[in-house]
């Protein structure tokens, strides 16, 4: 059975939030994750929500990022249990940034990370990106 059309026009400025919005996790990741042979340390993974970061180790512990298109939301999770989130229809780039952040830091994550955007057309810094940042919902 061919796959349905899908016009690029129709979707292209999601397309280009959720790149922002995936590059910020996976720099978290990049920048907190031992590092790997051939860079397999920057991956994000499949999850059947949407994608993870996996378990990145940090300090004793460690935790997990899940960007969840099901439900549309960042869960970050804690070893020790502990689990914070937020909905992400809606959000700047900037205000995707500052929830991500501030729930790491309210983890006691302390992570610092390149905050602009790479090989994208926004070279505006993340912490400065208030433009509307259109997502698409699944019907």
């Amino acid at each position: 059975m061919p796959l349905p059309p899908l016009p690029d026009a129709d979707w292209v400025d999601t397309k280009d939030t959720l790149h922002l919005f995936l590059q910020i996790i996976g720099k978290i990741r990049l920048e907190t994750h031992p590092k790997l042979n051939h860079w397999w340390h920057v991956t994000l993974y499949p999850h059947v929500r949407g994608l993870t970061t996996g378990r990145i180790p940090y300090g004793t512990g460690g935790f997990e990022i899940l960007y969840d298109r099901v439900d549309h939301e960042v869960t970050l999770s804690r070893h020790d249990g502990r689990q914070s989130g937020f909905s992400v229809p809606g959000l700047t780039v900037v205000e995707f940034y500052d929830a991500l952040f501030s729930r790491l830091n309210a983890f006691d994550l302390d992570i610092q990370i390149k905050a602009e955007p790479y090989d994208t057309k926004s070279k505006t810094p993340f912490a400065k990106d208030t433009a509307p940042a259109p997502m698409m919902r699944r019907p």
